[in-house]
């Protein structure tokens, strides 16, 4: 039988689950490396002293759950972003391969690069609120929002509509390298193992997902800290949301951090981030290749849904529709 020169064994709804599952599960589990590092990049003071020092100011100020705050909103944000994020990116790859189903290192750039800008507009004003709500206080007597849809209200009646869209478009810029570069560098890493995708082990994606995402996030890391300090940046949150910098839009942010910090104070907080991107990263992307393996059985091409094997007579170059009546005729 046929052989997929283009992997379109998967629908878009089904891309687009296999990528929220991935989020949020890889989310929930970094979620305390992923507030120190945010409170690392606004440059709150409970991070002045270093990476590991801060996990213990952050416990002993406003202890254990403080390192799951705005995690609910991420998840909520996280759930759309990554599947809008693979779905756009399989539709773009689609488009791309060549003859062979390849894909260039330069296309998948610009694949990554697309699902990545698709899914920070159609989710940022999500982001924006996430942040605000790890940058507030835990103390009930400092919060300035109560939660998740309180956030949204009270931004809204104080500061208009557009707030929520602060600081998206250094997003979109840095999300080019970020986002593009992490599915280009994952691409061409699968191919270093000299070995066909379904014989990749779980292990092997999670550690490809780590390198793609480090190699990426280093590039792009000075657009997040800055997209980081427009977002909390707020006369509603005590002491301006903790932002060590005044600043009147993107470019003077970044002017006044170089100025306040230096240089490399654009990459603050890359070693927290680094050692919550690259874990994040690598369990995404092995949470969505186990995800997509459970499909693809569902759909009928393979003989297990923890291994990709291909089902013996089942021709793999069909659609899932496609399949779907050829394998209705096999039962008659």
């Amino acid at each position: 039988m046929g052989k997929a020169k283009k992997d379109d064994r998967m629908t878009f709804w089904q891309n687009f689950i296999s990528g929220g599952i991935a989020g949020v599960t890889s989310r929930t589990i970094t979620s305390p490396l992923d507030v120190v590092k945010i409170l690392f990049q606004v440059g709150t003071k409970d991070t002045k002293q270093g990476f590991l020092k801060s996990f213990k100011n952050i416990y002993t100020n406003e202890g254990i759950r403080a390192f799951w705050k705005g995690n609910g909103i991420a998840c909520i944000r996280l759930f759309p972003y990554t599947a809008i994020q693979f779905a756009a990116f399989n539709k773009f790859k689609l488009m791309l391969v060549d003859d062979e189903g390849r894909l260039s290192p330069w296309k998948a750039l610009i694949a990554g690069s697309g699902g990545g800008i698709t899914a920070t507009v159609t989710t940022y004003p999500t982001d924006m609120v996430k942040t605000r709500l790890t940058a507030q206080h835990t103390d009930p007597t400092k919060k300035a929002y109560k939660g998740i849809f309180d956030a949204f209200r009270r931004i809204f009646a104080d500061e208009g509509i557009l707030a929520f869209y602060k600081g998206m478009s250094t997003s979109i810029i840095g999300v080019i390298p970020f986002a593009g570069g992490t599915f280009m560098a994952y691409e061409v890493l699968d191919r270093a193992w000299d070995k066909p995708k379904s014989q990749m082990t779980p292990m092997e994606n999670f550690i490809n997902g780590c390198l793609a995402a480090a190699f990426a996030q280093t590039f792009s890391f000075p657009f997040d800290t800055i997209r980081k300090k427009l977002q909390a940046q707020s006369k509603a949150l005590a002491g301006g949301g903790g932002v060590d910098i005044q600043f009147t839009g993107m470019a003077d942010a970044f002017v006044q951090t170089v100025k306040k910090n230096g240089f490399f104070g654009l990459w603050s907080g890359t070693m927290a981030n680094l050692a919550k991107v690259a874990p994040y990263a690598g369990l995404m992307f092995m949470a969505f290749e186990a995800s997509k393996r459970v499909f693809l059985y569902s759909n009928g091409y393979t003989s297990s849904p923890w291994q990709d094997l291909p089902k013996p007579g089942v021709d793999q170059s069909l659609k899932p529709d496609e399949l779907a009546k050829w394998l209705a005729t096999q039962k008659k």
